[in-house]
């Protein structure tokens, strides 16, 4: 059997507010998009960014997690790529690539005074 590897990792910006759904009673599945971009020199020596858009699929995310992504917030994704094919409505063959994702860190601070608050009493005997 031949090694394969099939992993993502990715920095990048929320392009719309999660949607979640769920599909049993005990699971759930958010969907997500995550741009990032790569910044390169054109021809006539002038930056450019160029903007990749990401679709990303999240299982049974926490409350915690999911209260700290919304449009705009940066995040860090772990995951691996899945392609699909499906047929639509007027019988075209349609490809899409997802990001399953197996690991979210939101990189930007909740601003929730009271939840700050919360923290810092509980920390108060750790040496950091």
């Amino acid at each position: 059997m031949a090694f394969s590897l099939n992993r993502v990792t990715l920095i990048g910006q929320l392009g719309r507010d999660p949607e979640t759904r769920f599909v049993s009673d005990t699971s759930s599945v958010t969907n997500f998009s995550v741009a990032t971009q790569n910044s390169y020199k054109d021809k006539s020596g002038n930056w450019v960014n160029d903007t990749t858009w990401h679709n990303v699929v999240a299982w049974n995310l926490s409350e915690f997690i999911k209260g700290n992504l919304h449009k705009g917030s940066k995040v860090y994704i772990e995951g691996r790529i899945f392609n699909s094919e499906y047929t639509d409505k007027n019988g075209d063959t349609k490809r899409k690539s997802e990001i399953i994702s197996t690991n979210i860190i939101p990189l930007d601070a909740k601003k929730n005074d009271a939840h700050q608050e919360d923290e810092k009493e509980d920390n108060t005997d750790l040496p950091f």
